[in-house]
């Protein structure tokens, strides 16, 4: 009986940096993420074996994944973006870069690109004191990589999630603002959170009822902004509160609020301002709009043992 054939091996993500970084410039205008991957992939030349090769989860193809993981390392060196879902293009820092490394990338700058541009919290401690980060990372427990890698993934989710937001319709983006609210916990049921957005709602999107009888009331505005909020926007809606003799009002924006913005919300009572960031953190929370797996960590039962 004739042997199974090896399974063949697919490159790390770093790996992968490179040849995604050459395939987007040959697309100006950019191209759709599963072209990228395909150009990607056959670039490293992945067989259609490798190509069949699922994640432990089963929940997605290994050399998309991969591929995925180094668009992220070029978006967080500011050298690609994402305009719109599932579509990828060099920035103008990208285009340059290109231009100036022109021969094949050496592998100090492919390390570079991998990871010097991750958040400084997600470095050991130790990293960021001055020691090599690969021997920390090799000396760090098992327990303590995978609350790093975690916390990763958790920060690329976020990013990803406010890429989709700044793409949906203002009357989805108010919808979806309610249907995170009620799944943190306001209103005993989703009609008791009524969007109510659209020409002449006088500031207010959305009013949440927390009792039954309505007695009760949160008045909502969400905006899909691109610009920062500032002081104007929350003063009209603080006017639009006072109309409604309303008490409590939440500002949720995909943007971020001005310095003299968040003053004046801290300076009148019943105004809490939620920004882009803590938006998409609170959907990751929630699991609104993100579907989450449970790992199984296995340890040992010392107890069970104890005789």
């Amino acid at each position: 009986m004739s042997a199974a054939p090896p399974t063949p091996s697919i490159p790390t993500y770093d790996r992968f940096i490179e040849p995604l970084l050459r395939c987007l410039a040959r697309w100006p205008e950019g191209v759709a993420a599963r072209e990228a991957h395909e150009a990607a992939a056959d670039a490293l030349g992945l067989d259609a074996l490798a190509r069949q090769q699922l994640l432990s989860s089963g929940a997605q193809l290994i050399y998309k994944n991969r591929a995925g993981w180094a668009h992220d390392r070029l978006k967080r060196a500011g050298l690609s973006d994402s305009p719109r879902r599932g579509w990828w293009q060099l920035t103008e820092a990208g285009r340059r870069f290109v231009v100036e490394h022109a021969g094949p990338l050496s592998a100090e700058q492919v390390a570079a690109l991998a990871m010097s541009h991750l958040e400084a919290r997600l470095r050991p401690v130790a990293a960021e004191a001055g020691d090599d980060a690969a021997v920390v990372q090799s000396v760090a427990s098992p327990e303590e990589r995978l609350g790093l890698a975690l916390e990763e993934i958790r920060r690329a989710v976020v990013a990803e999630l406010l890429d989709t937001l700044a793409s949906v319709t203002p009357a989805f983006f108010e919808t979806l603002v309610l249907d995170l609210l009620h799944r943190m916990g306001y209103g005993a049921n989703r009609a008791d959170l009524q969007r109510v957005g659209g020409s002449g709602d006088g500031g207010i999107d959305g009013i949440i009822s927390l009792d039954r009888l309505g007695l009760e009331k949160v008045y909502v505005q969400a905006k899909r902004w691109q610009g920062t909020v500032g002081r104007p926007e929350i003063q009209a809606f603080y006017g639009a509160l006072a109309g409604q003799r309303a008490k409590k009002g939440v500002f949720i924006t995909t943007s971020s609020y001005t310095a003299q913005a968040t003053q004046f919300a801290q300076s009148v009572e019943g105004i809490v301002l939620v920004d882009g960031v803590r938006l998409a953190e609170l959907m990751v929370d929630h699991e609104v709009g993100v579907t989450a797996r449970v790992l199984k960590v296995p340890k040992v039962d010392v107890d069970y043992f104890d005789e």
